[in-house]
């Protein structure tokens, strides 16, 4: 269960870094995407929303500054607009996000990626 496990982290996220240890101490060495130096594409983050089964609106940080300076708050934005912002602004992106065998959760707490193993 090595390679197929992929985590989006930020190691200045303490929950990203927890959720790393975690998986770990776990026996799994996981390929690290550096969401931020390397942004997902607007496919690839589709695609993860789906494994996570949540909208886009879900996986919004809404309080960094692109949101507000983006006014992402407008109900009117489609999936496709909160998408494309995200891909633009990928500090947007909650984290850190495991995908592991067609599936995907936020370790939020960290503990929750045990559930994809």
């Amino acid at each position: 269960m090595t390679s197929a496990v992929k985590i989006f982290h930020n190691p200045r996220c303490s929950k990203s870094r927890q959720t790393m240890q975690l998986l770990e101490s776990n026996g799994v060495t996981p390929e690290i995407v550096e969401y931020l130096k390397q942004p997902p594409g607007y496919d690839e983050l589709a695609e993860t929303l789906a494994l996570l089964g949540l909208e886009p609106r879900e996986l919004i940080r809404t309080h960094e500054k692109p949101y507000k300076e983006n006014n992402l708050d407008d109900p009117d934005l489609s999936q496709q607009d909160l998408i494309r912002a995200m891909v633009e602004n990928p500090i947007l992106i909650e984290r850190p996000i495991v995908v592991h065998d067609g599936k995907a959760v936020i370790g939020r707490p960290p503990e929750k990626v045990l559930d994809i193993l």
